[in-house]
């Protein structure tokens, strides 16, 4: 599979908790500007491909693409189809492929949602957070529950699939605020929700009211009795977890973040966007040979391809200043801040953090397989595995659930508890 994220960095105003790649300014310098961002990212397009063909990758059609940000519809319609359109003809586009942009409800309404209808989308997800008036103020949010609901209706007339956003452990809100919240979004008919505890970073306007004692900071118990409010509401409407912060009816799950979490190819596109790819050919070709970006960011678009001699992982993230960006980009530069291989171990840890994150489990048979090609063999003739047998206390702990075909599931206890479960099964692996 392969898929494209396409990051735009513009917003109306920068919510109060908000720590991404975001800028309120219109123009941003060196062709970056909401105006002309389309045009930038096409370009961006192709040097991607480019590179790819210079670097031995042949990928399959397009399977998701999903626009983020930042706020990609305060881009106009338009341009979010010409980015598309580009991405079929660059790469082609499958015929089931899901194409999804999230939407700020005060940006969209029923002729731009089906502009995007006509141009190919086919899903919205709505940053919903909470339908409590002194909680979307708290997380400085500008848009009304209703909003929401005129988005998802004009989605639904348009025949689009919709999701919503929920944040829950704002400073001030309440056990019933946050019920209300899970029941309004159910309520609204959408068939997918995310439900995320709210992160809060310390150089943030929120992060900075906390440190100064005029907010409360978020509470972990807090937290977790919403989590488990929201799965039990979520479950008695039919929407199931499929992943940690993620619950739908069986066949609308989120097939792009699906991807992610399974770790296939994706190509990440505009200011701070990252890139995967599994399997990369080097080339001898001295500029392109290490396969990271050269000082300043970027890697030519003409290396040379050579003799292919090695094959390995890669991981790469565009330069997060979309000024700088965009001067990459007019040099004819794909614009990498930096790559960097992914090493046989780092990919057996991703594995194991993707997998117990995901309702669908963590094959242990393919762990199995990682481990040795890691080279963690106790012995050159001995095959080191993890059995079912050592992940006794996890499941005795109500942490786990491990299936006939050797898929280990994290219970909803273990869902609270990722990170614990994550570090026990690296030290059963020996990572």
């Amino acid at each position: 599979m392969f898929e494209v994220y396409i990051h735009v960095p513009f917003c109306l105003r920068r919510c109060g908790y908000c720590d991404f790649n975001t800028y309120t300014a219109t123009d941003l310098g060196a062709g970056a500007s909401r105006g002309n961002y389309a045009n930038m990212v096409i370009r961006e397009m192709k040097l991607t491909k480019q590179w790819q063909l210079d670097h031995g990758i042949a990928e399959p059609p397009v399977s998701t693409v999903f626009f983020g940000g930042g706020t990609p519809t305060i881009l106009a319609a338009c341009d979010l189809v010409a980015m598309l359109d580009a991405i079929r003809k660059i790469w082609g586009i499958a015929p089931d492929a899901e194409i999804t942009t999230e939407a700020n409800p005060d940006t969209v309404n029923e002729y731009y949602i089906n502009e995007l209808a006509a141009g190919g989308f086919t899903r919205v997800s709505f940053g919903m957070q909470s339908a409590v008036p002194h909680v979307l103020k708290t997380l400085d949010r500008t848009h009304t529950p209703a909003n929401v609901a005129a988005g998802v209706n004009a989605a639904n007339k348009a025949s689009l699939r919709s999701s919503v956003d929920l944040i829950y452990g704002a400073p001030g809100e309440s056990l019933d605020d946050w019920r209300t919240s899970v029941t309004t979004a159910i309520d609204l008919g959408v068939n997918h929700i995310s439900a995320y505890a709210l992160t809060v970073e310390p150089t943030t306007k929120m992060g900075r009211q906390i440190a100064a004692g005029t907010l409360p900071k978020p509470n972990d118990d807090d937290e977790a009795a919403k989590y488990e409010i929201a799965d039990d509401l979520f479950a008695a409407a039919g929407l199931e977890w499929y992943e940690v912060s993620n619950w739908a009816r069986p066949g609308y799950e989120s097939q792009h973040n699906l991807g992610y979490w399974r770790n296939v190819d994706w190509a990440g596109l505009g200011p701070g966007a990252h890139s995967h790819y599994n399997a990369v050919t080097e080339a001898d070709h001295p500029q392109s040979a290490s396969l990271t970006a050269p000082a300043g960011g970027g890697c030519p678009a003409d290396a040379g391809l050579g003799v292919v001699s090695v094959s390995h992982g890669l991981r790469s993230w565009d330069i997060a200043h979309p000024r700088l960006w965009g001067t990459a980009i007019n040099e004819n530069r794909v614009p990498w801040a930096d790559s960097e291989t992914i090493t046989p171990e780092e990919n057996l840890e991703e594995l194991i953090m993707l997998g117990l994150r995901l309702h669908e489990g963590l094959d242990l048979d393919r762990i199995n397989r990682a481990i040795n090609d890691a080279g963690m063999s106790s012995t050159p003739q001995t095959l080191r595995t993890v059995s079912v047998d050592q992940l006794a206390p996890m499941i005795s702990e109500g942490l786990i659930t491990v299936s006939d075909n050797h898929r280990v599931v994290p219970t909803r206890r273990g869902r609270l508890l990722n990170d614990s479960v994550i570090e026990q099964f690296f030290d059963f692996v020996g990572v």
